[in-house]
């Protein structure tokens, strides 16, 4: 590889954005582990996460749908607070078909355990759920996809936030939610999209 002049692609070592507000009253965890849903709108799961840009960094919010694993909302900006959150899950209401007690995983971040942020799930008739504090393997789900997004987008630091919420819209909205196969133990191969398009016929059948 060194004779060629081939680099692997590595995994950067992210410190964690969560900083929990210890006077909230994060809510009980209703996902248990459980990364499986049988119903698309019924489970979604959330998180944050940081790109490197030569203007600073940029706040990925993303909510997949544990049904198809589609990104159903998602919201970009210089800042992480609770607005960052509250626009990615104002979209997903929107585009994801959420049902009425649709349970909204993530972690105990003070995004998330914002009133603003628990006002809003209270409105749209949602269920809120918090894995515990410094435990990734509560919302695995999530942190899979923050892998996969770097991985293949790559290791890099983006000339500007412009360019990368390019780059990120182009991965999620082109790439991984319609052309990228999933397995399925009932649907098989299927994009995201695809296994909600599928969920869609079977009711309507």
């Amino acid at each position: 590889m060194r004779e060629h002049g081939i680099q692997g692609v590595t995994r950067r070592k992210r410190r964690s954005l969560t900083r929990a507000d210890k006077k909230a009253r994060p809510a009980p965890d209703l996902i248990g582990r459980e990364f499986h849903a049988e119903t698309p709108g019924t489970k979604l799961v959330g998180d944050i996460t940081a790109l490197p840009t030569g203007e600073g960094r940029l706040y990925l919010a993303c909510w997949l749908d544990l049904a198809t694993r589609e990104v159903v909302g998602y919201s970009m900006a210089d800042h992480h607070r609770a607005d960052l959150v509250f626009d990615a899950l104002d979209m997903a209401h929107g585009r994801g078909g959420l049902q009425p007690g649709c349970v909204i995983h993530s972690d105990r971040g003070s995004e998330y355990t914002s009133t603003r942020f628990q006002d809003q799930i209270r409105e749209l008739e949602l269920r809120q759920s918090c894995g515990r504090t410094g435990s990734c393997f509560d919302n695995a789900a999530a942190e899979s996809f923050w892998a996969l997004l770097k991985e293949e987008i790559g290791t890099r630091v983006w000339p500007d936030r412009a360019t990368a919420r390019a780059d990120v819209f182009d991965f999620i909205e082109t790439f991984y939610n319609r052309r990228r196969l999933r397995r399925h133990k009932v649907f098989g191969y299927l994009t995201p999209t695809e296994t909600r398009q599928r969920h869609r016929h079977t009711l309507a059948a």
